[in-house]
C-alpha cells in the first residue's frame, strides 16, 4: 500500500484553549524530565563551559587590557559576556546532537508525528524549552558563579535587566530551536543534512558572537551578522541580562528577536508543509 502521510493534524489546536496550553505544558514538562536525567552529561557539560570559559576570559580579559577600548567593554563587563555566553550554551544546543526530528524525517517515523492530535512544530518546540529550562541550574547558574567568583563579573544591581533578559532567553531559546527546527527538514529534499548541521554550528556561533562580541566585528561583517537571527540566540540575551543595553535599546532588541521567532517559524511551517506533501509512506 503506498498512500500520502495525512492525518487528523493539529486536533488540539481546534480544542479549548486551556486543554491547548496543558498539552504543550505537559510536553515542556516531559521535555524537562527526560533532559533531567542525563545528569553525567550535564555535569561534563558544565565541565566543559568552565574550561572553556577560563580560556575565553583570560584571552578577552588581556585583550581588554592591551586595547585600551575594546568595543566598550571592561574587565567586569567582557567577563560578564564570557561566562553568560558559558552559561546559555547548553539552552542554545548550538554544540549539542542533532534534534531527534533528523533522524525521524529521514526513516520516515515524522509520518507518525503528523497523525498525532498536536502540531508538529509547537510540540517539538515545547519539549525543546522544557528540556533548556532543565539545563538551566545545573550548567547554566554554576557557570556564571564561577565567573562572578574568579572573574569579578559586573552585573545590573537592579531587577529590570534580569526580567527582561529572561524573556530575551526565552525568545532566543525559541529561536535557535526553530533554526534547527528548519535544518532538519531539509532532509525531506536529501539524503544527508549533516554537512548543513555542521555549516550551521560553524556560521551559527561566530555570528551570534561566541567567539568574539559582534560588536568587535567590523562594519560591513557586523552588518551581515545582523541580518541573520544568529545574534539574537546568543549576544542580545545576553546584552540585556549584564546590562550592557537598558531601556528602549534593549526593549528594541528583544522586539527583533520575537520577529526572528515569527519569521524562521513562518519559514520552518512552510518547509513542514512541503515536506508533508512530499512524504509518501509505503507499507502493508
Amino acid at each position: 500500500m503506498r498512500d500520502r502521510a495525512v492525518g487528523d493534524g493539529p486536533v488540539a489546536a481546534a480544542a479549548h484553549p486551556l486543554r491547548v496550553i496543558m498539552v504543550y505544558g505537559q510536553l515542556a514538562r516531559a521535555g524537562f524530565r527526560r533532559q533531567s536525567q542525563y545528569r553525567l552529561a550535564m555535569f561534563a557539560g558544565l565541565f566543559t563551559n568552565c574550561v572553556f570559559g577560563f580560556v575565553r576570559a583570560a584571552v578577552m580579559l588581556a585583550a581588554v587590557r592591551a586595547a585600551g577600548d575594546f568595543g566598550g567593554y571592561t574587565e567586569g563587563s567582557i567577563g560578564a559576556y564570557v561566562w553568560l555566553s558559558q552559561g546559555l550554551l547548553g539552552a542554545m544546543q548550538f554544540m549539542g546532537p542533532p534534534l531527534d526530528l533528523a533522524d525521524r524525517v529521514k526513516n520516515g517515523d515524522i509520518a507518525i508525528d503528523f497523525l498525532r492530535p498536536v502540531d508538529v512544530q509547537l510540540g517539538y518546540l515545547a519539549a525543546d524549552l522544557g528540556r533548556a529550562a532543565s539545563t538551566v541550574l545545573p550548567r547554566g547558574v554554576p557557570s556564571v558563579l564561577v565567573g562572578v567568583l574568579t572573574f569579578g563579573l559586573a552585573m545590573p544591581t537592579t531587577p529590570g535587566p534580569y526580567l527582561l533578559g529572561t524573556v530575551s532567553v526565552v525568545l532566543a531559546v525559541a529561536i535557535s530551536f526553530l533554526c534547527l527546527f528548519a535544518v532538519a527538514l531539509i532532509g525531506f529534499w536529501v539524503v544527508e543534512t549533516r554537512g548543513i548541521r555542521v555549516l550551521y554550528q560553524v556560521s551559527g556561533t561566530f555570528l551570534a558572537g561566541l567567539f568574539v562580541p559582534v560588536h568587535m566585528f567590523p562594519d560591513w561583517l557586523r552588518t551581515i551578522a545582523m541580518a541573520t537571527p544568529f545574534p539574537s540566540i546568543l549576544q542580545a540575551p545576553i546584552d540585556v541580562l549584564s546590562g550592557r543595553i537598558t531601556g528602549a535599546e534593549a526593549v528594541s532588541v528583544v522586539a527583533v528577536q520575537v520577529f526572528w521567532v515569527l519569521a524562521i517559524g513562518a519559514t520552518g511551517r512552510i518547509l513542514l508543509a512541503a515536506g508533508r506533501r512530499k512524504l509518501e509512506v509505503q507499507g502493508g
